[in-house]
């Protein structure tokens, strides 16, 4: 049907009729600052984002240094307080410096974009986090996208790049493998030490997103990287978000120096954008050193992790095991998954609920963020709430 020349954006109506129909419609619900609802949505898995100490290093930070961080990293927005942060989450995830972006967003599309380009080759994960996908769009690399969690596909996405340039008899293209830790939608682990040894056989960097496994896995919560023994490795990147175990806002990517100076003069996510503001990095900070003080916290948030899922699963509901803090529970279609979500809430829970075009697999459910902080008569009470209001098939 032709557009109405009167109506430059007739096009959207149609879009959200078609979404409405497919029960795929998406509204802001503003929370309070006290919301009366067990929280098994946000992200915050140390249960840090309201901790005082957390909230106290906000506010010094923002009084010291200002609200804002007033310009780009690489005129004005470096404070003494981000150089603090990039060395001490260097240290504690094990490299040999970081650099901190104002989000995880835009760290993943710096580390891609900025360690690939027109002449080079990226494998990817096809599980992997839209900011992933969009920093391989970016690139202008030539993307392989290989079935989720299968080494040898890498390598066999690796190799025929390899035969291709060798029958042309041109030299060997630099080449990137990017996939998540610990990926958003099911919380299942990444085979990383397998992943590493596919790349490194054909000469690649691994990029690895730490989005769900800092603060959760890895010795006191460094990392799945890490706890692979990969942290370090002079082939091995990592990028993060601070907004989630760290309970602030930001990201960061973690390297060789040689990488993250090669991010300061050629990423454009971090030359062109505004410095992260002083109070998150305050609060990233303090989470930072509050968790290395307390290294029980990450232990505590897969026990959390494992109760719910042991629990729903004995419940007959279609639970994925989770291998750090996401526990993923299938619905029978979008719209049930919304009024499941809907009646969640109803009873005094919070809950995430991913449907289509959020998930690859196209199959919707509910997506329960562990907390550290949660007590086990909370446990049972929201496991009690998800059983007695779960929709039939």
């Amino acid at each position: 049907m032709p557009q109405d020349r009167d109506d430059a954006f007739a096009w959207i109506d149609a879009q959200r009729e078609r979404r409405d129909r497919a029960g795929l419609m998406r509204r802001l619900s503003p929370r309070p600052a006290d919301s009366p609802l067990l929280d098994l949505a946000s992200n915050d898995y140390l249960g840090l984002a309201r901790h005082s100490e957390v909230t106290a290093a906000a506010a010094a930070a923002a009084h010291r240094w200002g609200a804002g961080s007033t310009g780009s990293r690489l005129v004005t927005g470096s404070t003494e307080l981000h150089t603090t942060l990039e060395r001490e989450l260097a240290e504690f995830c094990g490299f040999e410096a970081a650099l901190v972006f104002s989000s995880g967003y835009a760290a993943n599309l710096a580390a891609v974009s900025a360690l690939s380009g027109r002449d080079a080759m990226v494998v990817s994960d096809a599980d992997n986090h839209a900011s992933l996908i969009d920093g391989c769009r970016l690139s202008r690399a030539e993307i392989a996208v290989v079935p989720h969690a299968d080494p040898d596909a890498v390598r066999k996405a690796l190799d025929a790049a390899d035969a291709a340039e060798g029958d042309a008899g041109e030299a060997r293209r630099r080449a990137l493998v990017v996939s998540d830790a610990v990926f958003s939608v099911d919380g299942d682990a990444a085979p990383l030490a397998a992943l590493a040894g596919a790349s490194r056989q054909y000469g690649a960097a691994l990029v690895v997103d730490e989005a769900h496994g800092l603060g959760v896995l890895g010795e006191g919560g460094r990392g799945a990287v890490h706890g692979a023994g990969l942290a370090g490795a002079p082939d091995v990147v990592v990028t993060a978000t601070l907004s989630k175990s760290l309970g602030s806002q930001g990201g960061a990517v973690l390297g060789p120096a040689r990488v993250i100076g090669h991010l300061v003069n050629s990423a454009r996510t971090f030359i062109f954008d505004t410095g992260l503001n002083p109070a998150a990095v305050g609060a990233a900070l303090a989470s930072l050193r509050l968790l290395r003080r307390e290294p029980e916290r990450a232990a505590r948030v897969r026990t959390v992790a494992m109760g719910l899922y042991g629990r729903l699963a004995a419940a007959g509901l279609a639970a994925v095991r989770p291998d750090a803090s996401v526990v993923s529970v299938r619905a029978p279609s979008p719209e049930k998954a919304v009024r499941w979500a809907a009646d969640c809430r109803a009873a005094g829970l919070m809950v995430g609920c991913f449907r289509p075009p959020s998930v690859p697999d196209g199959v919707s459910r509910l997506r329960l963020t562990a907390r550290g902080n949660l007590t086990e008569e909370q446990i049972e009470g929201a496991v009690d709430v998800i059983v007695r209001t779960a929709p039939t098939a």
